[in-house]
């Protein structure tokens, strides 16, 4: 369980990080679209990394261009 802890730490320390947030979603994005888009038959769990690395590079650009939400409204 400590392993999920650190990692969730370094999740949230990344997506505070607004210019290597940009650039680790930028790094999952482009290969990811590039096997969703290649047209090539790779197998379905090479598809579904893809997907999900797809996802979590989108979801850093967001972060990334947005900023963060504050954890509560005063």
């Amino acid at each position: 369980m400590r392993f999920l802890s650190r990692a969730r730490g370094t999740a949230l320390r990344l997506a505070r990080n607004r210019r290597l947030a940009a650039a680790t979603g930028i790094l999952l994005v482009v290969p990811s679209a590039w096997i969703e888009w290649s047209g090539r038959d790779d197998a379905w769990w090479i598809q579904g990394l893809a997907l999900v690395f797809g996802a979590t590079g989108f979801a850093l650009l967001w972060t990334a261009l947005t900023g963060v939400p504050p954890d509560w409204v005063e």
